[in-house]
């Protein structure tokens, strides 16, 4: 069979910088934020800019992929990594609000282009400095996100209430492949929230990409089962940082309940206004 021939990847050594470089990132919006949750990509562009950076947002952007490469499209995969690494390649850093997609360009980039050694460097060149929202707010921002209430960092905030106590939900990909438990919860911590913990929060919400589309009674069964457990936990606010979580969860509601389904962006845009 004829080999795929394709143009090298643009990245490559960059030369040191004269001065120190600005604080810089770039946002990798992902298609359901696109499509489905815009409120989400301009609650990420305010936190960012809070916390001390220049947003840059690449207009040529598109899907990283991952439909394909979870349904076995590995070829079209490829099409769209290429893409992506090519136009990401001058960032800094690239920031997203999802554990999903973050996970796709971390940790599947390299295995696509296992027999390319230029394009496989170029991917983990872009997999080194792409991070999910609260790991870049955390890790790399290092930012005092400011209490709900108006409470100082690390205290509590006055009085605990229905729109600062909450249960979070742990997104398969981003809890299980990259490791991010901690991070979100300790900003909505910081933010004057109060967190109780559902029964088994990283269950799976039955969403999956592909899957709930595939398996559509086995997803809804799954979510439905996600949803009791939030109830169950007495709050009235149910976060994710996983906007197919989001959608999958808020579209098994039931009429008139009274169940907040939110983003973390959102939330933490709200309470550091």
């Amino acid at each position: 069979m004829p080999t795929e021939q394709h143009a090298e990847p643009r990245s490559g050594p960059q030369p040191e910088p004269r001065h120190p470089p600005a604080r810089k990132v770039s946002l990798f919006v992902t298609c359901v934020v696109d499509q489905a949750l815009p409120e989400v990509g301009v609650s990420t562009v305010k936190l960012l800019r809070r916390a001390g950076y220049e947003v840059d947002f690449p207009p040529d952007q598109t899907c990283c992929g991952q439909p394909f490469f979870n349904s076995g499209l590995r070829h079209e995969a490829r099409k769209l990594a290429r893409r992506t690494i090519d136009i990401f390649a001058d960032a800094d850093a690239i920031v997203l609000p999802s554990g999903s997609c973050t996970s796709m360009i971390r940790t599947e980039y390299t295995h696509l282009f296992e027999t390319e050694p230029l394009w496989q460097k170029a991917a983990q060149m872009l997999a080194d400095k792409t991070f999910e929202l609260s790991e870049f707010l955390v890790h790399r921002a290092n930012w005092p996100v400011p209490a709900a209430g108006g409470a100082e960092q690390g205290q509590e905030a006055s009085g605990e209430t229905e729109e600062t106590t909450l249960t979070y939900h742990d997104s398969c990909h981003m809890c299980r492949l990259l490791g991010l438990r901690k991070e979100p919860r300790q900003l909505l911590q910081q933010s004057g929230h109060t967190i109780v913990e559902m029964e088994e929060s990283d269950r799976c919400c039955g969403f999956g990409g592909v899957f709930s589309v595939r398996m559509p009674e086995v997803s809804n069964a799954m979510t439905a089962e996600k949803l009791r457990l939030a109830r169950q936990s007495g709050v009235r606010m149910l976060v994710t940082s996983d906007p197919g979580c989001l959608t999958q969860m808020r579209g098994m509601l039931r009429r008139g309940e009274d169940l907040r389904v939110e983003h973390l962006a959102t939330i933490l845009e709200e309470a550091s206004r």
